[in-house]
């Protein structure tokens, strides 16, 4: 059946996904007549969706009808699910039915286990974990090949380190090196990429960097930077979370007389055992249980800032909280 079912807090990977199904289905040409997108907040707007995705088409190419940010999968009335198990399996072959929604679909939902029976992609798009570099890489070298440009494998670690999982400054920084390397056969080298790419994630890494040793006025210096820099305050807090989980797994795998650096990588989620020698060094000076108690800390400083309150005072309040942490304070 023509249903595609695309859910995940990667907005730009989604839109994207969109861009190329409605390539695939539409005609330029027919695309006003055969065309349509309803918002949540449109009345009966999935039973709208439903009986048009039903109508013909006008001329070339198919029909496509996009849910936007559809709550279906999370709340379905009786009428909506009468209306849905008898339409989903008679749409019509070249008529497409496409829902998007940033929130997981409820497994236990009557309308989320018709969709999965009839759909043809039921497709999460989640945003990488920042921790998770080997994943980071992988993405950056997808990247890479989908728009065109030719990286060193050291300058696509860069990258990763650079954007972290913001998937729409990743696309946004390969069309820069793309027209920047358009008119040379070599690979950009780390030094290249380290002049045009803008480094955010690398800054939250150093501010990570500054709590762990205890150094205030360092971390704020670096987290006055960050937001003249316009660094989303949610991302900065992501990547902390990150990097103080992993040199907790790495520290309590060493406590434990764990001594094999691929072990400690996979408990910590670390894509290069290589990295582990690292980490061991960063917290030596900490224990378990300063490591332990900066986690309630973060949670509470995101939180904090999804409840709206002050991005700046919330965020150098509990940074230097983090540091008295780091200090054993």
């Amino acid at each position: 059946m023509p249903i595609y079912v695309y859910w995940g807090e990667d907005d730009f990977a989604i839109e994207k996904a969109v861009a190329v199904l409605c390539d695939r289905v539409l005609d330029p040409l027919w695309t006003s007549f055969n065309y349509s997108s309803l918002l949540p907040d449109q009345a009966d707007a999935v039973v709208s969706g439903l009986n048009q995705v039903m109508t013909p088409c006008f001329g070339a190419g198919g029909r496509l009808v996009w849910l936007v940010n559809t709550t279906l999968c999370q709340h379905c009335p009786d009428n909506v699910l009468a209306e849905l198990t008898r339409t989903l399996p008679v749409i019509p072959e070249n008529s497409f039915l496409l829902l998007t929604s940033r929130s997981k679909p409820d497994e236990r939902l009557k309308a989320t286990k018709i969709l999965k029976q009839y759909a043809t992609e039921f497709r999460e798009f989640a945003l990488i974990p920042p921790w998770k570099t080997e994943l980071l890489v992988q993405a950056v070298h997808q990247a890479a090949h989908t728009v065109g440009v030719k990286l060193t494998p050291l300058a696509m670690e860069l990258i990763a380190e650079s954007v972290g999982n913001d998937t729409r400054l990743l696309y946004n920084e390969m069309e820069k090196l793309r027209l920047y390397g358009a008119a040379s056969n070599q690979p950009l080298d780390v030094d290249t990429v380290a002049k045009l790419v803008r480094n955010t994630t690398q800054n939250s890494l150093q501010l990570a960097a500054a709590i762990r040793t205890g150094d205030t006025v360092k971390a704020l210096a670096t987290l006055n930077d960050l937001i003249n820099a316009s660094e989303p305050s949610l991302r900065i807090v992501a990547t902390l979370i990150g990097q103080f989980r992993t040199w907790l797994w790495v520290k309590i795998m060493m406590d434990s007389g764990e001594r094999n650096p691929q072990e400690i990588a996979k408990a910590a989620e670390v894509g290069n055992p290589k990295r582990i020698y690292f980490l061991q060094q960063e917290v030596k000076t900490l224990s378990v249980q300063q490591l332990i108690a900066t986690l309630p800390l973060l949670l509470e400083l995101e939180v904090s800032l999804k409840q709206g309150y002050s991005d700046i005072a919330t965020l150098q309040t509990k940074i230097i909280e983090l540091c008295q942490v780091s200090r054993g304070t």
